[in-house]
């Protein structure tokens, strides 16, 4: 291996270990379509091997964010994999996509295999919630641009759908009723906002606070849900009108993109249930509730439009779902106290 490149920060060899540690957690997510091996300059798909008539690609690339840095702090690297898959393929999957496979692309300041490692497990943990295969990525080593125990992650989804069945929300009029999936806590959205609460309040990652049993750090670093499944399944029924992944912007932002430009939603805040994070984190950075809802998913991680006739069709077919509002002619989105 080359002294010099050593010298200036970057090790080859660290590289070359950690592929050969990634490669048992690529392994397990392969799929009908894959071509190859990791390791080739790029991944290949066969999607002739599938039964689509009509196929349309659908892509989406993302990150984590600032989540990163909580990652660092508490020196846990299993998880932040799952976010990056899951802010990808959940956006695919709301227009109708059927995740196919996935690339990433994780930049650090320091190549330790150890850590490479823990990082991809949590992108195949991911990727086989998802039903997509890890085909490939990249891996590099910058030192001078990421401190030695920082890094950077990305990735790229590709899934296909027939072209009849690309879920365009066209179809969603007024009294189509609303179906919100809940989330797992924060995702992968305003960390920067999080992270600022925790440092002004003067709380303690590394400490657990009232109503958690776990340190807040691993309380905010719970990963994204994956919804694949469950929108595909009612997708295959023919009942979805349009769906939204709540991520950065929160409800005000999301809930208007499932929608004709002329219709809006009406939210009542009160039908299902918030997890405790949300609170916590109002309380310590002194919020008000619209604004919460501007910036975070506030417990749904997904809305779901269905005909009214079809609500309960949808609801038994999913293991934890909420009638969460409907579609209204009064643009924008209304957040509401029914109780």
């Amino acid at each position: 291996m080359s002294e010099a490149y050593k010298q200036a920060g970057v090790n080859i060899e660290a590289g070359y270990k950690a592929v050969n540690r990634m490669k048992q957690h690529v392994d397990r997510t392969s799929r009908l379509g894959v071509i190859g091996a990791l390791g080739s300059f790029g991944g290949m798909f066969d999607l002739s091997q599938l039964n689509y008539v009509e196929p349309v690609l659908i892509s989406g690339t993302d990150g984590v964010g600032t989540k990163l840095k909580l990652a660092y702090e508490l020196d846990r690297h299993d998880t932040i994999g799952v976010d990056a898959v899951a802010m990808c393929v959940n956006d695919i999957v709301v227009q109708g996509a059927e995740p196919l496979y996935f690339l990433d692309y994780i930049g650090l300041g320091k190549a330790d295999p150890f850590t490479i490692e823990q990082i991809v497990k949590g992108i195949a943990d991911g990727c086989e919630e998802a039903g997509c295969a890890l085909i490939g990525g990249e891996t590099a080593e910058m030192p001078g641009v990421y401190d030695e125990d920082e890094y950077d992650v990305a990735g790229f989804a590709v899934g296909a759908c027939e072209k009849r069945d690309v879920i365009t929300g066209e179809t969603v009029k007024a009294g189509d009723v609303l179906i919100g999936l809940p989330s797992s806590g924060i995702h992968s959205n305003g960390f920067s906002l999080v992270r600022k609460i925790v440092s002004d309040s003067g709380l303690d990652l590394h400490k657990e606070y009232a109503p958690f049993n776990q340190r807040l750090g691993d309380v905010l670093l719970t990963p994204t849900n994956i919804y694949v499944q469950d929108v595909l399944k009612v997708k295959q029924s023919g009942l979805l009108k349009s769906a939204a992944h709540i991520t950065g912007g929160g409800f005000h932002e999301n809930i208007p993109r499932m929608l004709p430009d002329d219709l809006g939603a009406k939210i009542d805040v009160t039908s299902y249930p918030i997890p405790d994070i949300f609170p916590f984190l109002q309380k310590h950075g002194q919020l008000k509730q619209d604004e919460m809802y501007h910036v975070f998913n506030m417990g749904i991680g997904m809305v779901l439009a269905i005909d009214s006739e079809h609500v309960q069709r949808v609801l038994d077919l999913l293991d934890s779902a909420y009638i969460i509002g409907r579609v209204q002619n009064q643009k924008g989105v209304e957040l509401v106290e029914e109780v």
